[in-house]
C-alpha cells in the first residue's frame, strides 16, 4: 500500500469517528427529546422542543456530510452552527459553581475539541479518498469523456 493510501484508509476512519460521534449526538438528542428539551429550558432557551430538534437537525446533516464527504464544507459549517451556540448556552459553567461546574466546564472543553475536529476538516483537500464527492467527480469526468471516445 502506498502512503497515499494509508492517508485515505486515515482520513476515513477519523471520519467514520467524527462524524460517528456527531450522528450519535444527533440521534441521543432527538430520541430523547423530551428529556433534551426540559434539561434545554431549564437553562432559559425559548422554544426548546422545537429549538433542539432543529439544532439536532442540523447537527445530522452535519454528520451525514463528514461521514459520506459530501460537500464537507457545508457539513463543517453545520456543525460549527450547532455547537458554537450550543457549547455557549448549555454549557455555561462560569455562571455556576461546586459540582455543577465541574460537569459543565467537562462538557463546555468536550464541545470545544468537537468544534476543532470539524474545523480541521476544512484543511483536507477535496474531494477526499472514499468519499461521495470523489464518486461525483469520477462519474462526471467518464461523462465528459464518454462522448470523445464514441466519435473517435
Amino acid at each position: 500500500m502506498s502512503s497515499r493510501t494509508y492517508d485515505g484508509v486515515a482520513l476515513l476512519i477519523g471520519r467514520v469517528i467524527v462524524g460517528g460521534v456527531f450522528l450519535w449526538a444527533a440521534a441521543d438528542n432527538l430520541l430523547e427529546l423530551d428529556a433534551k428539551s426540559g434539561y434545554a429550558a431549564s437553562k432559559g432557551v425559548l422554544a426548546p422542543t422545537a429549538l433542539v430538534t432543529l439544532a439536532s437537525l442540523i447537527l445530522l446533516a452535519g454528520a451525514i456530510s463528514i461521514l459520506i464527504g459530501f460537500r464537507p464544507p457545508l457539513g463543517v459549517l453545520a456543525i460549527v452552527a450547532f455547537l458554537i451556540p450550543v457549547t455557549l448556552m448549555m454549557h455555561n459553567f462560569w455562571a455556576l459553581t461546586g459540582l455543577n461546574q465541574i460537569l459543565e466546564l467537562h462538557n463546555f472543553q468536550g464541545n470545544v475539541i468537537m468544534l476543532g475536529s470539524a474545523v480541521m476538516f476544512l484543511g483536507i483537500p477535496r474531494p477526499w479518498p472514499y468519499s461521495v464527492d470523489r464518486w461525483l467527480k469520477s462519474t462526471r469526468a467518464a461523462a465528459t469523456e464518454s462522448p470523445a471516445s464514441a466519435t473517435a
